[in-house]
């Protein structure tokens, strides 16, 4: 239980299920760690929800939990008794003492519903004990229903439920009778009004027959309607600080929730709420559809918060990618980097000239030195890294005694240190990357050491190798064209052989063919 969740859910309902299904889907790590008290389990059936219209509740929380583990995620039976902030994430307190850490958190623990204190009440709730007619109307239509008035809610509940059944009576319980113009409204829509208060609910058997009043009498009906108070179930939420507030409707307070904003993130970043504990009037649809929508919400957040820690650390490997230490580091790691042999492109290019003096930047571990040197010319090799120059020259060495001699093996950085002015009958460049302005400034370097009538070669992978599947670094500002290269050379000093993308085949890190090119710039100094 020690390990991070991208995102851990308490409470396992329509929202909880629904937000952890679109993290999972999403490729997140989701833990959703359910009590297993549902507020509908009273219910016989869920309705107004879309293609499961009539499902039981329990039923449907078991395809929710299918459908979310078949993606990855996890469920764990628990209560969370507190959350509190840890770093950049959360650790969540269950119940036992155990403890689950997570980056973000949603909240979806739903809310108690307060009952009004009469006997017989809590017994039947959700089954013919009721308070939503879009919930339970459909099917109690034409029954005869009373409302149990114990507020200003008890007139609005009348009406909308008359909606249902032309058989509604107002019991007031106890809360004023009517006035003048509401008792007339009351009359037109025949719902009766009946004082005093109740005492309990009869039932038959196993069915609800009445409600019997204070006075002894009693109430035929086949349905009655309370108004619950709403309580979010907010514990750990009030353990990060975040309190509940009270939902008013006509003046009068009918419940509490937990305040968000329209994705469901609180005031406390990091933790979101979907459900009844933000809404209390959110049916199992549109619980289901704010635990989604909180669901996307947090996702966005983690890749919002993934991309700065990719940035910061993009900008670290840019800073340090080209120090020495880095290099050595990356040298030591590996007998070989390379494979031993000249890049295609330099052989390519080299095959057809003079032997002469040559200039070998970033020589690497020496394979494009030792072939120069082994057609005749005269190679200085230089690179940022003593541990790929001491394989370098023993490879030279392996190679035989002459070709070690024609070579000059030097430590050094080029950003530092500056090769001499047409000194270089030819100067290669094999795969040298470096940030834009860096690299443009290296390039002008090079070609001022070419001497009139030498060789300038510049290789490097092109753009498009980004597109492949190739293993390449991903540094698009770093990569370059034989277009580019050739655009910063002078007309009047240059004559630009080849500027081009030019293909190769080598075997993709699936073992099969894959295409890639090499940006090509080869181009004679004038003499």
């Amino acid at each position: 239980m020690d390990e991070m969740y991208d995102v851990v859910v308490v409470g396992g309902g329509a929202a909880g299920l629904s937000g952890a299904l679109a993290l999972a889907r999403a490729r997140r790590s989701v833990l959703v760690v359910d009590a297993g008290e549902p507020r509908n389990a009273p219910a016989g059936h869920v309705h107004n929800y879309l293609a499961r219209e009539g499902t039981p509740p329990a039923e449907l929380v078991a395809a929710g939990r299918d459908e979310l583990t078949r993606y990855g995620g996890e469920i764990v039976a628990g209560r969370a008794e507190a959350a509190v902030k840890e770093g950049d994430g959360f650790l969540v307190t269950l119940d036992g003492g155990r403890g689950v850490r997570a980056r973000r958190l949603l909240v979806t623990t739903g809310l108690v519903d307060e009952l009004p204190d009469v006997p017989g009440i809590a017994e039947r709730w959700g089954r013919d004990v009721l308070h939503c007619p879009y919930c339970h109307g459909w099917e109690v239509r034409d029954r005869r229903i009373g409302v149990l008035a114990t507020g200003p809610m008890g007139l609005h509940q009348a009406h909308l439920w008359r909606q249902w059944s032309p058989h509604v009576l107002l019991l007031l319980h106890g809360t004023p009778p009517p006035g003048v113009e509401e008792a007339e409204r009351l009359a037109a829509r025949e719902i009766t009004v009946v004082d005093g208060p109740a005492a309990g609910l009869e039932v038959a058997g196993d069915t609800l027959t009445g409600v019997r009043l204070a006075s002894g009498e009693v109430v035929t009906l086949d349905t009655v309607v309370v108004a619950p108070r709403f309580t979010a179930r907010a514990g750990v939420l009030e353990s990060l600080g975040l309190k509940p507030v009270d939902v008013e409707m006509g003046g009068h307070v009918f419940g509490s929730q937990v305040p968000a904003d329209s994705t469901g993130a609180t005031d406390v970043p990091g933790v979101w709420v979907a459900g009844n504990v933000a809404d209390v009037r959110a049916q199992v649809i549109s619980a289901a559809a704010a635990g989604l929508n909180a669901g996307a919400a947090i996702n966005a957040d983690l890749i919002a918060e993934e991309t700065r820690d990719a940035v910061d650390a993009y900008r670290h490997r840019i800073d340090t990618m080209f120090e020495e230490a880095a290099w050595e580091e990356r040298y030591r790691a590996k007998p070989a980097i390379w494979s031993g042999r000249p890049n295609p492109q330099l052989v390519a290019e080299a095959t057809g000239l003079t032997p002469g003096r040559a200039l070998d930047v970033g020589c690497g571990e020496g394979a494009d030195a030792v072939w120069l040197a082994g057609r005749g010319w005269q190679v200085t090799a230089i690179d940022i890294s003593a541990t790929a120059l001491e394989r370098a020259a023993s490879h030279a060495a392996d190679t035989g005694a002459e070709v070690a001699a024609r070579i000059s093996w030097t430590h050094g950085d080029l950003g530092d240190r500056v090769p001499a002015e047409g000194a270089y009958d030819l100067v290669s460049s094999q795969f040298m990357h470096l940030p834009g302005e860096q690299r443009r400034v290296l390039f002008a370097r090079l070609a001022a050491a070419v001497t009139p009538g030498g060789t300038l070669l510049i290789v490097g992978h092109h753009p498009s190798d980004l597109r492949t599947t190739a293993h390449r670094m991903h540094f698009p500002d770093m990569m370059f064209t034989g277009e580019d290269v050739a655009a910063s050379l002078d007309p009047a000093a240059w004559e630009v052989l080849v500027a081009e993308a030019r293909p190769r085949v080598v075997v993709g890190p699936e073992g099969g063919d894959i295409t890639i090119h090499d940006a090509v710039l080869v181009a004679r100094r004038r003499g």
